[in-house]
């Protein structure tokens, strides 16, 4: 199955669609089932209401759901949790040893954006930054758990993401810091669907990004430093997950910092994919203020 919000930003409905051929590219509304598709809806078993509904065929089609904008898949999150550094290719190229604990950094829930939203340049970025990453939604509350075994039960899915940075922001420097980077508005789109994963190996997934049309990082999630049960069962250790919150699992090689490619500029479309997660594109706009709302 796949996950989704449609609609105009603070208005999205959310939506499903059956997995497999039999899907026809239709998507069905939730309505009566849940109003959102967040935490709650996540912890109180309703994945599995969801499947059993479409078994029984009592989910109403979506008419011109392909007319609709894509929000992100996820209302809101309480936390959005960063893993740095995690594949041994990106670590290489941005001049950083492999670590050997995972690098852990905190993103503004107010940066998600919709996939395929605008995405505004800082005014006084010169080093802004793609990163394609998967990223993992946290089914349960998870604190103190016990190994990596456990962790992999606390995963209600996977979404595809964009952690777009500042990297003269980010780095070390007169104000350096990796919060500064990573903060910026609309610097998180996801989407544009959910996957739960019962749905989904995320142990190969490819991951690919396009800038203007060439091919800048072309990877896999086999090469994670720490994969997703090891990622869940650290951070469970110095904080507590909530359902609904979204960790990004760290991005591969092929980012402007190597200094192999040039940074983003005003106009530049970015495009992005995982596998079985869908497609991303940003259009990056040099703007003083304001973004679309997620």
């Amino acid at each position: 199955m796949k996950f989704a919000r449609l609609g105009d930003p603070g208005r999205e409905q959310p939506a499903v669609q059956p997995g497999g051929p039999e899907s026809n590219g239709k998507w069905y509304s939730l309505a009566g089932l849940t109003a959102d598709i967040d935490g709650a809806f996540l912890e109180g078993g309703g994945v599995a209401r969801v499947r059993d509904a479409l078994a029984a065929g009592n989910l109403a089609e979506i008419p011109d759901a392909v007319a609709l904008r894509v929000g992100t898949p996820l209302a809101r999150p309480g936390a959005v949790v960063g893993i740095g550094l995690n594949y041994a290719g990106h670590a290489a190229e941005s001049g950083a040893a492999i670590p050997e604990v995972p690098v852990v950094f905190l993103k503004p829930t107010n940066t998600v954006a919709g996939p395929f939203d605008e995405a505004p340049l800082p005014p006084s970025s010169a080093k802004y930054d793609w990163e394609v990453e998967l990223a993992v939604v946290i089914g349960r509350r998870a604190s103190y758990l016990a190994s990596a075994d456990e962790a992999a039960d606390y995963v209600a899915g996977y979404v595809l993401a964009n952690d777009l940075s500042e990297r003269d922001y980010q780095l070390p420097g007169a104000a350096g810091q990796w919060v500064k980077g990573k903060s910026l508005p609309a610097s998180t789109p996801l989407g544009p669907w959910f996957v739960p994963s019962a749905d989904l190996d995320p142990s190969a997934l490819r991951l690919r990004t396009w800038v203007n049309g060439e091919l800048r990082q072309d990877s896999s999630t086999a090469d994670l430093i720490f994969d997703v049960p090891a990622v869940v069962h650290h951070l469970s250790q110095f904080m507590v997950l909530e359902a609904g919150d979204v960790i990004l699992t760290g991005t591969p090689e092929g980012v402007a910092l190597s200094g192999r490619f040039p940074y983003l500029q005003d106009g530049d479309v970015l495009e992005l994919e995982a596998e079985g997660l869908g497609r991303q594109r940003q259009v990056l706009r040099r703007t003083a203020a304001g973004f679309p709302r997620s």
